[in-house]
């Protein structure tokens, strides 16, 4: 086998090192950094030729500087002669502009996938896009994998004799099928209408709620606009408490200032993307590393990933 090698742009240092100690091996030397009008610069500062690379970046606010990061890094990798070079985006950025829905708009999700082929990348590995289709937008193999598992070893040991599982809108309501079936509870929706990029307004609900403890699943929250009017319309229906588990937290200062509000007891979410743990905020970050680790073994090793879907303690 070509020899393992690991390397990280600026997005999420911390879960590279976390991927690195899983796998007993330590992170490439590299320099990422920018100069005084904001381009990028990247250096490798070892010897990759005939490795086996895989690069690991979020492209998380800012979305624009960590995506340059992660082209030119891997322009970098093929110039210097990499065998073959994965790109590992534990969150993929533009993921909700993947369809025409109005007039003389782009589709950037496919924009991204084009350009990161271009910049010489094999194959990537990422966890809960935005929308399944995307994977289609690649010319390269893609691995997609689900935080499901992740998030399953939490939420077993909930009590769920009260609880009801809910999706804050419609079009996430197979992923909370999905998981209200593993944990064998009933399944509600709410119906949602957006005035801006901001603000969300729940409009209606179906499911039980009276006295109940609500879990609202989606796979990612910026603003927490979503979920707070969500859990505002659900606890004005009766809900004894709210709690939410996404799969991406790309958490800004409005997200942070609707969830100090309160009317989330609880956000779940993992360490794909930074999330600043504040005090008296309350959440809980769970760590994708072992996940994606093992992912990125199984690619070294030519081994299938099937065995990474599977949820175990069920």
């Amino acid at each position: 086998m070509n020899s393992l090698k690991i390397f990280s742009g600026n997005s999420n240092p911390a879960l590279a090192n976390k991927i690195c100690d899983y796998l007993g091996t330590s992170l490439g030397a590299a320099t990422v950094e920018s100069f005084p009008d904001g381009e990028s610069f990247v250096r490798i500062d070892e010897n990759i030729r005939g490795a086996d690379v895989f690069i690991i970046q979020s492209t998380c606010n800012p979305a624009n500087q960590h995506l340059m990061e992660l082209f030119i890094m891997i322009d970098a990798a093929r110039r210097a002669s990499a065998k073959r070079i994965t790109a590992v985006i534990p969150f993929y950025g533009y993921a909700r502009q993947d369809r025409k829905d109005q007039p003389r708009v782009p589709i950037t999700s496919k924009l991204v996938a084009n350009l990161l082929v271009s910049a010489g990348a094999s194959r990537i590995l990422t966890i809960d896009l935005h929308a399944q289709q995307i994977q289609g937008f690649f010319d390269i193999p893609v691995d997609h994998l689900y935080a499901s598992p992740v998030l399953f070893q939490y939420l077993k040991d909930l009590d769920r004799n009260n609880l009801t599982l809910f999706s804050p809108d419609v079009g996430g309501m197979k992923m909370a099928s999905a998981y209200a079936n593993l944990l064998k509870v009933p399944l509600g929706f709410i119906a949602k209408r957006r005035t801006d990029a901001e603000t969300v307004e729940a409009v209606s609900l179906v499911g039980e709620t009276e006295g109940r403890d609500i879990l609202l699943i989606d796979d990612m929250t910026e603003t927490a606009g979503t979920l707070c009017a969500a859990a505002e319309l659900l606890k004005k229906n009766g809900a004894k408490s709210v709690m939410a588990a996404v799969s991406h937290g790309v958490l800004n200062e409005r997200g942070y200032e609707r969830i100090s509000q309160g009317l989330l007891n609880q956000l779940i979410t993992t360490d794909s993307t930074p999330v600043e743990q504040r005090e008296g905020m309350p959440i809980t970050v769970l760590s994708v590393a072992e996940l994606l680790g093992e992912g990125i073994n199984r690619i070294h090793s030519n081994s299938s990933v099937t065995g990474l879907f599977d949820v175990k303690g069920f």
